[in-house]
């Protein structure tokens, strides 16, 4: 046992320092795999923004090939050359050393691909990667039955089965509870600082639609000396982002992010509670009277909901959470359609061990210093 034990710290301790050195040498761009990407849609924006954003990740993107070969200018593809058609992939590939290669369109032909394999040849180990539309993947929990003699597939009509909703709600309450208990303290400090700097309530309460449409009211510690003006600023801002779906949340100069406007109506007090998440504290109450989950997508106001297409709705059929994967795959560079796109795929793919996984790359996503900050007012 003692021997186990000594070669599991030794074996942990090993791959903890490779790993760090590896990410040490990646942040200075040393030891990166290079990458092409095929396709020049908004998942390709999407992988270039992940891939410039985290070195961690030691991908380089070389370039893009397009079907005609012709230059991508629209949003940051523009940043990268366009190297050429598809099927002139393979002088690429030797040309740069390619050795990671990342397919965003969906209607590319698998020969072009078989070919594009055999004109490399074996002497150069390139890994095709498919990075699928997920609006277009097929639910993970479906089922295969019997119709008589005819197979069918069911399709995973809930998006939680019976057993997933018992493990959620048992987790968040736990959680919620053991939070609530060992954060009391904290609460009390934080109602005296505002109180102490600003006039006005403690807490901000709003409106928010829950699962299936259900309406609740949501709490967070109280940032802005003036909340009224800055709803209808959140109003006017998210009405502008849903309808004009390839606006990241980020914003520009031009049409600047909405927390970037409000920044002057932040209290000091407020201003580090926001830095420190800590104004959305509040919300483990929500989830332990169960209107919130730990992980979920982010609860929307009414009016957001108004301005919703169709399909945007899914993401009402799971309760709320305090986190989500959106948040933690790339928050402020994507439009509110991929935001979408990732709640929605959470939903169809839940697992207690994928709440888990955002959790835990949740806490250091909370202290990344952004441009801006999450769209909720208040």
């Amino acid at each position: 046992m003692l021997n186990y034990s000594l070669g599991l710290v030794v074996f942990t301790t090993y791959r903890v320092a490779l790993r760090s050195l590896q990410t040490f040498y990646r942040r200075r761009h040393i030891n990166v795999i290079p990458i092409l990407i095929v396709g020049s849609n908004e998942i390709a924006e999407m992988c270039i923004n992940v891939i410039s954003d985290d070195p961690k990740l030691g991908r380089r993107v070389v370039g893009l090939v397009t079907p005609d070969g012709v230059t991508a200018n629209k949003g940051r593809l523009g940043e990268f050359p366009v190297l050429g058609k598809y099927d002139e992939m393979h002088r690429f590939i030797r040309l740069y050393g390619i050795r990671e290669i990342l397919i965003t369109d969906p209607s590319i032909q698998p020969e072009l691909l078989f070919n594009t394999m055999v004109k490399c040849g074996r002497g150069h180990r390139v890994a095709f990667r498919v990075v699928p539309n997920l609006l277009n993947c097929i639910p993970r929990k479906t089922y295969i039955e019997q119709l008589g003699s005819v197979p069918v597939v069911r399709l995973f009509e809930e998006p939680l089965s019976s057993f997933g909703r018992l493990i959620k709600r048992s987790i968040d309450l736990i959680v919620s509870s053991l939070v609530l208990f060992i954060s009391a303290p904290l609460w009390v400090i934080i109602a005296i600082a505002i109180k102490l700097e600003s006039r006005g309530p403690v807490f901000y309460r709003q409106e928010r639609v829950g699962m299936d449409g259900h309406i609740f009211l949501l709490f967070k510690f109280r940032s802005m000396s003036n909340d009224s003006e800055a709803d209808e600023e959140h109003r006017r801002y998210m009405e502008r982002m849903i309808r004009k779906h390839g606006d990241t949340n980020l914003g520009t100069v031009e049409n600047p992010s909405y927390k970037f406007i409000n920044c002057r109506r932040l209290t000091r007090v407020g201003r580090i509670l926001r830095r420190l998440s800590l104004d959305e504290l509040p919300q483990v109450f929500n989830v332990f009277k169960g209107e919130m989950s730990l992980v979920g997508p982010r609860p929307p106001i009414h009016y957001e909901v108004e301005c919703y297409e169709p399909w945007h709705r899914k993401r009402l059929d799971v309760k709320p959470g305090l986190t989500g994967l959106w948040q933690v795959s790339g928050r402020y560079r994507l439009s509110f359609d991929q935001m979408v796109k990732l709640d929605i795929y959470y939903i169809e793919n839940w697992s207690a061990w994928l709440d888990l996984k955002i959790i835990l790359k949740t806490m250091p996503a909370l202290f990344m210093r952004e441009d801006s900050q999450t769209s909720d007012a208040g």
